[in-house]
């Protein structure tokens, strides 16, 4: 029996809303006998479609809610976690045997109130880095600006860049590091964000390539140092997070194609379990392949090596888990890394539990997975009409041949009368691709038109853009 937490990044780190459905990949991971707690009652059409994928019986899971927090039921509160009468309900469910029946306590986000939670049921020592944790160090694994340190210190090759606490150093840093670039542009990171939500790209050709790039906003500079000086008046706050974080600035790598490795670090050392590849179509994070291919074996030696050497220093400084090494092939082959999620990245369930769970990519044939996020383009009305449509278009996932779409998290809306947002697999035959498949569902679902919303944009319409 294990205890598994669907949380996410501590809103005293970095403010987070509606985390309802993205949340629920939790199901991907139960076994029989484990207990899940949730910010939310699960969506009951998912849970059911979840676990008739992973084999697990509803009955032989048990979900708790967490007492809803300051943001209700769409977020876990952490501090509902050692709600005393909380925790005697998570003590109560364990059954009989009381908390010495969990073999393990696992989060989705690494949290200091997870660690107080197992130190109330005596459980401090199946929370793996729980001492580390307890004392902010999800805060310290995740921080950008902290990559870059302990990649330097590792000898991990990093892009030029700099870290930067004030709105005059990054002024004067993005000057110098535009004035050394061969590309003209950098990229603004903040220290706290995914997806390439928190980057801005700062270009001065404005007819530079730049759809492919992780960078939800993006800016064009006015020449001159005037230009830099306007930009960094206007976005420091933003950057910065009103001056709560340092912030990163690295020289933009034109034509770079991203991957990662993930590793999982625990007492005894630390593994690689998955490479993958990231694929941004208008700056948004599109989709996402593993295994990963199309690579050449020094470029992945070169990935896993980097990889490893980043798993180790993390180790080193107390951190427990699953983490992802975060790289950019460039166009010579060779491989920079560009930060590190220490936490259960987007990808865990994708390899672990529908690539290698279900479809079994290490199988004959061979199979591949790719997970989409819905674009923007597309109108969803629901889960269970497009769980519909995939019957229709004969594109559900067919455990004979090992192919088709698994739909990832539940569809749930975001506000009222706006289309779903969610993510859904598709295994397929690598000699055939998986640009056929979606190509089907884009014809049934594109219905947005693209100059209606802005990259920088969550969903298609209705968000403040940052774009200039």
């Amino acid at each position: 029996m294990r205890i598994l937490i669907g949380n996410h990044i501590d809103p005293s780190i970095r403010e987070r809303h509606d985390m309802r459905a993205w949340t629920q990949r939790l199901l991907w991971f139960a076994r029989p006998g484990d207990l899940l707690i949730l910010c939310c009652e699960p969506d009951a059409e998912f849970v059911d479609y979840a676990l008739t994928h992973t084999g697990v019986k509803r009955e032989d899971v048990t979900v708790l809610t967490a007492p809803p927090g300051a943001w209700g039921d769409r977020l876990l509160d952490p501090s509902s976690l050692t709600v005393p009468a909380f925790v005697e309900q998570v003590r109560a469910a364990l059954g009989p045997a009381g908390p010495g029946a969990a073999s393990e306590v696992f989060a989705l986000w690494p949290s200091a109130a997870v660690a107080r939670l197992a130190d109330a049921l005596g459980l401090s020592d199946r929370f793996p880095g729980a001492a580390f944790f307890g004392q902010g160090g999800g805060e310290i694994g995740n921080n950008k600006a902290n990559f870059r340190a302990v990649a330097a210190a590792a000898g991990v090759p990093i892009l030029p860049g700099r870290i930067c606490r004030s709105l005059a150093e990054a002024t004067e840093a993005t000057g110098a590091l535009l004035k050394d670039s061969a590309s003209g542009a950098v990229v603004v990171k903040q220290a706290h964000n995914g997806a390439g939500v928190g980057n801005q790209l700062l270009v001065r050709d404005p007819g530079m390539a730049v759809d492919h790039v992780g960078a939800r906003h993006l800016h064009h500079l006015a020449p001159g140092a005037d230009g830099i000086a306007a930009y960094w008046a206007e976005r420091w706050p933003w950057a910065s997070g009103e001056d709560r974080w340092p912030v990163v600035i690295e020289e933009f790598a034109p034509g770079a194609d991203a991957v990662y490795s993930e590793h999982y670090a625990s007492d005894g050392g630390t593994r690689a379990t998955e490479t993958g590849r990231l694929l941004y179509v208008g700056r948004r994070l599109s989709h996402q392949v593993v295994p990963l291919d199309g690579v050449t074996e020094p470029t992945r030696a070169a990935l896993l090596e980097g990889g490893a050497l980043l798993a180790d220093a993390y180790r080193a400084f107390g951190y427990r888990g699953h983490l992802s090494a975060d790289a950019l092939v460039l166009p010579d082959g060779s491989v920079v890394f560009t930060e590190v999620n220490a936490q259960v990245s987007g990808s865990l369930h994708i390899y672990q539990s529908i690539a290698h769970g279900i479809v079994d990519v290490t199988a004959a044939p061979a199979r591949q997975v790719v997970e989409y996020h819905v674009p923007p383009t597309w109108s969803v009305p629901s889960f269970t009409a497009f769980l519909a449509a995939l019957d229709e278009l004969g594109l559900a996932y067919d455990p004979a041949t090992r192919t088709g779409v698994i739909v990832s998290m539940p569809a749930i809306p975001l506000g009222p009368g706006e289309p779903v947002q969610f993510v859904f697999c598709l295994a397929y035959d690598p000699a055939e691709g998986y640009t056929g498949t979606f190509d089907r569902l884009d014809a049934r679902f594109a219905s947005v038109p693209a100059g209606t919303y802005d990259a920088s944009q969550h969903i298609g319409t209705g968000a403040v853009s940052f774009s200039s």
